[in-house]
């Protein structure tokens, strides 16, 4: 038999968080402070707390925020048009059949995966990552964590549609043959891509940590 290289024989060291090493992390100014130093960063003076122990409850509360108008979102028309011909309103959904209809499929693609597909992941990956927190499951610790990484850096792209009916009401409001509003659907979409923002913002991705941690000590 073969002897075992060195590597082999060495033993498995896990790398220890900051709060095993004696440091806890500033939530304000993101300086590490030692334990000994008190409840207080040296740095800011922000209070300083091992974990955020209403992490999950603010997190969760407003994502059934954000659930609740994804609804109307969708529903209410997102831009108001009148025009010498008459007045038209113009959800999400209908102005993506819109350019589909005019032959703009890849705009058509991408208002439809900004403002539809991409806030519905978003909701659907912050529920995973709550309800798996909740239960300190230690299923797949680090794709989780890159979700939540990949979930706070799309949140401002989705705002796509917000963005267009906004640029939108300023261009149009120098014709005098026509003039755009922006409709109840947008204030409410808006309000559900702040909201998923906040959610994601109150939610500690250590916790996804902490059960990995525990089961190993």
């Amino acid at each position: 038999m073969t002897d075992m290289t060195e590597n082999q024989r060495q033993p498995h060291i896990q790398g220890n968080s900051g709060a095993q090493a004696g440091y806890l992390s500033c939530p304000v100014c993101e300086a590490f402070c030692p334990v000994q130093a008190g409840p207080h960063c040296e740095r800011c003076g922000a209070h300083l707390h091992l974990r955020d122990p209403h992490s999950l409850s603010k997190a969760a509360a407003y994502l059934i925020a954000a659930y609740i108008l994804y609804i109307p979102a969708n529903l209410l028309p997102v831009m108001h048009t009148e025009t010498i011909f008459g007045a038209e309103d113009d959800t999400i959904l209908s102005g993506v059949v819109v350019l589909l209809s005019t032959g703009s499929w890849p705009l058509a693609l991408l208002v439809f995966f900004a403002s539809i597909m991409v806030p519905l992941l978003k909701l659907f990956s912050l529920t995973l990552l709550l309800i798996s927190s909740w239960r300190r499951s230690r299923w797949l610790p680090l794709p989780r964590t890159r979700l939540f990484r990949l979930v706070e850096a799309v949140g401002r792209w989705s705002m796509l549609d917000i963005y267009v009916v906004m640029v939108l009401v300023a261009l149009v409001q120098f014709q005098s043959l026509a003039s755009v509003y922006p409709g109840g659907g947008a204030f409410a979409f808006a309000a559900v891509v702040v909201l998923t923002m906040l959610s994601a913002q109150h939610f500690d991705s250590r916790l996804i940590w902490d059960t990995i941690e525990t089961h190993h000590e």
